[in-house]
């Protein structure tokens, strides 16, 4: 199975312009994925690269900005730069035998404050050892120093995969669970796949697959359908299922349909525990019962998709909150990896299922809400809030 972007650990590289971030990328993936220039400023957005980097794993390599850009267009770049890091597992700061600046040294910082492991580069190291103080400093703020020069040939390469090896969070190591610890080997679950206007043509959504993948490989027994064979589903089984998993939005039919001594949940909750804190997004979906009139509610996809008729986010969710409060609400959306600079003015936030991107944003994301006391939640549990069975669909993973 092909890993999803938001699977792989992501390697963000940071540094000044022209400290030879670009040159190590290309260097390190063995691929010319960055264009090199001895001009200052030539990469000018996040360049992104899924690849297998052997022994590490599958891994994201993000080419970024230079961090000392200037003009109106250069703080652009820098915005889209540490927008990169919030997203990064691992950050590798690369800098030269120069001395270090201000500027170097307060990113620094930055990387610390958002938990990426750091590995510092000195590069260009064939023209000179960097400033002893300097060293110092980054051994004392790194997981690791390593130096180069890079375009040059050495053991560089070698060093920096035993290294990443080293510093990979145990989430990325050992891959973290779908549901295989509630649907234990040769028990069955039933997989509820609705077939609406937001499938994709041809396929299922990816929550769906890595579901089904999980189950495959945990030697589990699946049965798919949808929510209208369900019921014929669970007549064909000799024994009941040890776990019914539906689409968020089929929530209210499903429970209908599924005795209460089954366990019920969705994917979307499924991925709350996979991608995220679901106590912090189970606490968050209680602010739905104190929402006023007026109140900002901010809706985030990780995917950039365009909105189809009755679209999830757009749609079914405002709709569904506005019924359940019976408060004139305000929505706002964000897509991809945007994300507002001052979120004090929503009183809540929902998150997508974030199938598409990886853990360490997801936890950013609800590390900056708690910090400004702001709520979150996800798609999944906020919908069994509003149909009236958060209780039930989150009870098979806080008993697991």
């Amino acid at each position: 199975m092909n890993v999803t972007r938001g699977m792989r650990l992501h390697i963000g590289f940071f540094g000044k312009r022209n400290a030879g971030k670009s040159t190590l990328v290309n260097k390190i993936s063995g691929q010319e994925l960055s264009i090199v220039s001895d001009t200052k400023g030539t990469t000018t957005d996040v360049n992104q690269k899924a690849m297998e980097l052997l022994p590490v794993g599958p891994v994201v390599l993000l080419d970024t900005a230079g961090i000392d850009d200037i003009g109106e267009l250069g703080s652009l770049r820098v915005d889209k730069t540490l927008k990169a890091l919030i997203r990064c597992d691992v950050a590798v700061f690369v800098c030269d035998n120069e001395k270090l600046s201000g500027i170097e040294k307060e990113f620094i910082k930055k990387i610390k404050e958002n938990n990426s492991k750091i590995i510092t580069v000195i590069n260009k190291i064939d023209l000179g050892e960097p400033d002893k103080d300097d060293y110092e400093f980054l051994k004392e703020n790194s997981d690791g120093v390593l130096k180069t020069s890079a375009n040059k040939k050495d053991d560089f390469i070698f060093e920096f995969k035993k290294l990443l090896v080293e510093l990979s969070p145990d989430d990325f190591i050992n891959q973290g669970i779908i549901m295989k610890d509630i649907v234990k080997e040769n028990e069955t679950c039933i997989l509820v796949i609705p077939i609406d206007k937001e499938a994709p043509k041809g396929r299922i959504i990816l929550p769906q697959v890595n579901a089904l993948r999980e189950m495959l490989d945990n030697n589990s027994i699946s049965v798919v359908c949808t929510e209208k064979g369900l019921k014929n589903a669970l007549l064909c089984l000799k024994n009941p299922p040890k776990l019914v998993v539906t689409d968020s939005q089929a929530f209210k039919e499903v429970a209908e349909i599924v005795p209460e001594n089954i366990m019920l949940t969705s994917f979307s909750i499924l991925f709350a525990r996979l991608k995220g804190d679901l106590i912090s997004l189970y606490e968050g979906s209680k602010k739905i019962d104190n929402l006023k009139d007026n109140d900002k509610i901010l809706i985030l996809e990780s995917c950039t998709h365009h909105p189809v008729e009755d679209d999830i986010g757009r749609v079914k969710i405002p709709k569904l909150l506005k019924n359940y409060t019976k408060k004139n609400l305000i929505f706002e959306h964000y897509s991809g990896h945007d994300f507002p600079d001052d979120i004090k003015k929503y009183s809540l936030i929902i998150h997508c299922g974030a199938c598409m991107t990886n853990r360490r944003e997801v936890l950013n994301r609800i590390e900056i809400a708690n910090k400004n006391n702001v709520a979150i939640t996800n798609y999944g549990i906020a919908i069994a809030k509003c149909t009236g069975i958060l209780k039930r669909a989150i009870k098979p993973l806080l008993n697991s």
